[in-house]
């Protein structure tokens, strides 16, 4: 079992920063990637996700944007987000598991609110 703790959400304008911060507990292979994502309707898109290898993967909205970053030593990944566009909000995820579209666990999700 894997346990996913966020933190980080908020309001900001439009430019400004957020970093998300996802703490995980549980097993090395259920924490291949750890990643962020974006609720979407009923779906959750991925946004950017990290390996433990340093490998990491974003969206194309995220990419320039948003750095994904991950401390194996803490088992915690963060999201630094810049540039902070209206679009952005959402509510955001931590997921985990083997495959990075394929996420098993879940954290509780943190408000990501960009408006003036």
């Amino acid at each position: 079992q894997v346990q996913l703790v966020e933190s980080g959400g908020g309001l900001v304008p439009p430019g400004g920063s957020l970093r998300l911060s996802c703490a995980a507990t549980g097993s090395t292979i259920a924490t291949t990637y750890l990643g962020w994502y974006r609720q979407v309707g009923r779906t959750r898109e991925l946004v950017a996700a990290a390996t433990r290898d340093t490998g990491t993967w974003y969206s194309e909205p995220a990419k320039g944007r948003f750095t994904i970053s991950r401390d194996n030593a803490k088992n915690t990944v963060y999201l630094q987000m810049n540039r902070l566009r209206p679009e952005d909000t959402g509510v955001y995820y931590c997921g985990a598991g083997q495959l990075r579209n394929q996420p098993l666990s879940w954290g509780q999700g943190t408000q990501v609110t960009v408006s003036s």
